[in-house]
Formats: C-alpha cells, structure tokens, sequence
C-alpha cells in the first residue's frame, strides 16, 4: 500500500509538471459551434484546435505511459525470474565442480591431479551446453566415460606401454566390457533431460521477456490516439468534467487500441502452458539440482567399479587387443600402487547440504509458476483491466449517467469480441484489419517457435539454439542469443504434434492490473477548462 501510494505521488507530479498550459490562460479561443475540431464533436465547446491538439499529444504520451506501466509487472516477472535461474544454475555448476575438485583431490590425490583435465572438460563442456554452445550432450558424455576409460585403464596398467593405437581399440569394447557399471548409462540419461530442461526453460524467460518488452512499445495509431482523446477529454470541452466514460465505450475504444496485442493472446497462452510443462521436469526426481549434487559420487562409485573389476577387465582387453609390450617399469616404481586405495567419502558431517540449499530450486520453481499462471491471459485482458479502473470509466451502476463519447448518457453500442478480425466495425476507433501489425506477428512467430521447443524439451528431445560463441551472439547465459532469437526465422519451426499442455487456472486476472497514470491529469486537465468555460 504505501509503495502504491508513492508511486501515486510521483504519477501525479509528472502529470501536473507535464501540463502543456496554465491554469489561467489556456490556450485557443472560446468556439461557439467547434467547427475547427477534429476529434472532439462539433457542438458548443469550450476548447479551440490549439487546446484540442494539446490533447491529442497528452493522450499518445498517456496511452504509451499507460501501456508502461501496466505491463510492469509482466516485464520485471521474466526480467527477475531469468536473473534468478540464471544464476542459480550456474552457481549449481561451478560449486559442483568445486565440490568434485576437492573430494577427488583429498581422496586420490596425485593422480587425479595428473587427470584433473578429464574432469575439467566434463564441466566446461555441460556449461558451454546450458550457455547456448552446440554440445551433443549424449555424445559429450560418451566422451568423457572414453576418456576417463583410457587414463584408468593406463593408470592400473602402467607396467605396459599403451599405445594410441591400442587406446582406441580398447575404446571399441567399452559397451561390451561396462567398465564402469551401469552408472554412465544412467548418468547419461538424467544429467541430458536435467540439462535439456533447465537451458530451454532459461532461454523460455528470455523469449518471454523479449516479446512483453516488445509487444508493450508498440507504435500507437492515429486513430487510436483519436479515439482515446475523445474518451478522456473530449467530455471536458462541454463541462462535463466529472462525467466518466461509460464502461463498454472504454471497452471498444481499448479493444480498437488494443486489436493487435489481443492476437497475440492464443500463442502467449500455449507458450506459458508450455514453460509450466517444463516447471515439472525442474521440479521431478532427477531435475538439474538432485542430478548435479551427487555427480561427484557417481562418478567416484563407477571409477571404484572398475578399480574392483581391474584384473578382470585387463583381461578380457588383452584378450580383444592383444598383449602390450612391458614398459620396464613396475607399478610400485612409478608410484601407482597406492592410487586407488581410498574409498571416497563424499561428504564430511560440517559438509552436509542443509535444507535450504536443497530446496532453493524449488522455491524458485514455485514463485514463478504462480506469476506464469497469473499472466496467462494478459494480453486480454488489458481492455477490461483498464477500463474497471475507477479513475477511469464509470462504474456499471452508473450506465445511464456516463460520457458516451458525444454526450451524457448511455452507451448504446454492444461491446465487441477481442482480436483484430473482430474490430472491422468498431464504433470508436478505426482499425485497418486488412493490415496485422508487423512486429506482433514477428512475436506470435517467436512464441510458436519457443512453444514447439519447450515441449520437445519436456519430451527429452534436445532443441537447437544459437551457439554463444557465434559472431551474432551475446553474452547472456542460458540461451546464448540476442534478441534475435525472439525473430527466428520460419525454417525453426516445426509442425510436428506436441502434447497438449495442461490445462491452468484461467480465471482472469484482469484486477491485478491497474493503471494510475491518467487520473491525475484528467484533473489537471478538468481544472483548468473548469476556468476557462467560467
């Protein structure tokens, strides 16, 4: 409350601030019959063309302002919700790593640090994958177990001289021999949904934000500023300063506004069903956190697998490749012995997780899901958010005593259907419904695009984005994309079925929004022709 109350204040300081004329000489000449206006209806008016003209240019500021301030939320919601996830996914990569380095260095000591690049590679490509890069994380995983095959398998040999050549032919028995248990298997399949789910969910709020930035600076029309002038301040040049526009006048005058931005509601709906589908797979048995907190032990247990299976593994290698040639050195010699002689100890007591580590991401999960299904059917429910505002138009109880747009009265005209197509007749503003806005189509394309990725993502399916390390790239996390990502051309899309999102909570949230930049200078404004017709 407080907090809206000073946001209050400062509208209405830059209301009165931005008043184009004083309150004891407004401008244009007292017109008897309102021939020279273009906007406001010609009958007895107190205001000239120059008074008319001021209020033209206030209601594009106010419209524009108004549009500002009502999509606020909506924009700070995915600005602050991609900050958060953002962060929180790359601090879970970094302190595992971390977490990995110390455990593995306290528990094998020197020859991990003689190996440490196998586990650094690990880590640097998972990130260069949730950062945009163009990691086949399948692929990448079979790497690192190849990798981590070789220098094991070297290590516990090392009285033989293994070749390159015989590396590689030890790399053909890998699935056969399972080295190391069923624990690459496994890992592989929950480290790709986990990560598959966390970078599209990322790169969701990327494109979620990009299109309410966009879609809420949307040029005004010029009969839309005309027909918004007529409902604000046209009422003022007869006297009627206190009569408030009837409810569904300011309902057509929005919805004619507004025609473009409610196209944009279909597509903007199945996007955020589609980023509460992903909401689950951060929130299962094997999202991102649950997956990456233990990979340290995982992978402690599969080298420990193979450790306990050395002597039967070498075996059946030497069998497949033959026996390599001695390399004159003992295993004592070359001081390997030892060098697998630890159990590893994943965690001492003062190095437990505690509770709220644990359930950080689920916090985060639970925030935004609700914000999600509270903005479901924003784009709208714009018309009806403004116009219940109280400032603004009159109340239903007040039909028959409002501003109808020529006079007082009631407002005849039935209130017209949301959507471009459906405005070919509105009475109040005039809309070229043969011409869909450029950029909110760019926009629904974006969100269509985003759509199709985000259930692929949630079917496991991996989704192409740009590499972070392209030219055209920026340097944001988790989509490794500029703002051209939210214009993806159509050659991403595809058309092939996706499950249908689950059904949310629809009721409107129309009375969330409300818009406080008006009232203050429909006083202002009232006040000063109040003198004037004096």
């Amino acid at each position: 409350m407080r907090q809206a109350r000073a946001r209050r204040r400062r509208v209405s300081t830059l209301g009165a601030r931005s008043l184009a004329f004083s309150f004891d000489d407004p401008p244009g000449a007292l017109t008897v019959n309102g021939d020279d206006l273009r906007v406001c209806a010609p009958q007895r008016s107190c205001c000239g063309p120059e008074m008319e003209e001021d209020f033209i240019q206030r209601s594009s500021r106010d419209f524009e302002k108004l549009m500002d301030d009502t999509s606020e939320e909506l924009r700070d919601t995915f600005m602050t919700g991609h900050k958060r996830f953002d962060e929180f996914f790359l601090e879970l990569l970094e302190s595992t790593e971390r977490s990995l380095n110390e455990m593995f260095l306290r528990t094998y000591g020197k020859p991990y640090l003689q190996n440490a690049e196998v586990f650094q590679g690990l880590f640097s490509e998972l990130k260069r994958y949730y950062t945009g890069g163009n990691v086949n994380l399948e692929e990448m995983l079979n790497d690192f177990w190849t990798r981590l095959l070789e220098r094991m398998f070297q290590l516990l040999n090392s009285q033989y001289l293994i070749t390159e050549d015989y590396l590689e032919c030890i790399g053909k028995y890998t699935e056969q021999l399972k080295p190391f248990g069923d624990v690459p298997k496994k890992l592989k399949a929950q480290v790709t949904r986990a990560f598959i789910a966390a970078r599209t969910f990322v790169q969701g709020l990327v494109v979620g934000r990009e299109v309410a930035n966009r879609v809420s600076k949307v040029t005004v029309s010029s009969a839309c500023v005309s027909g918004f002038t007529k409902m604000l301040y046209c009422s003022f040049c007869q006297g009627l300063f206190s009569l408030k526009p009837c409810n569904n006048y300011c309902l057509n005058v929005m919805k004619g506004c507004l025609a473009n931005q409610a196209d944009l509601e279909p597509e903007w709906s199945k996007y955020i069903d589609a980023m509460l589908l992903v909401t689950e797979r951060l929130e299962g048995p094997f999202n991102i956190e649950t997956v990456m907190e233990p990979i340290d032990v995982k992978i402690s247990e599969a080298i420990m697998n193979m450790q306990e299976n050395s002597m039967q593994l070498s075996y059946q290698v030497f069998q497949g490749c033959g026996q390599p040639k001695p390399s004159g050195m003992s295993r004592s010699s070359r001081g390997v012995s030892d060098t697998f002689s630890g159990r590893f100890s994943p965690y001492s007591p003062e190095e437990l997780p505690t509770a709220a580590d644990t359930t950080r991401l689920d916090r985060l999960v639970t925030e935004v899901k609700e914000k999600l299904k509270k903005f479901r059917k924003f784009w709208s429910s714009l018309p009806e958010a403004f116009c219940q505002e109280e400032h603004v138009a009159a109340a239903a109880s007040a039909e028959d005593d409002c501003w109808t747009g020529h006079e007082q009265g009631r407002y005849v005209p039935e209130v017209l259907k949301d959507g471009l197509t459906n405005q070919v007749n509105n009475p109040e503003v005039g809309v070229d419904v043969s011409r869909p806005d450029a950029l909110i189509r760019q926009q629904i394309m974006a969100l269509r695009v985003m759509t199709n990725k985000l259930k692929n993502a949630y079917d496991g399916h991996d989704v192409y984005f740009q590499d972070s390390n392209d030219e055209s790239s920026g340097s944001g996390s988790g989509s490794g994309c500029t703002e051209a990502c939210v214009t993806e051309s159509d050659s991403f899309i595809t058309d092939a079925p996706a499950r249908e999102a689950e059904k949310t909570d629809r009721a409107s949230s129309a009375s969330v929004f409300r818009p406080t930049l008006l009232p203050p200078l429909l006083v202002s404004g009232a006040l000063a022709l109040r003198e004037h017709w004096r």
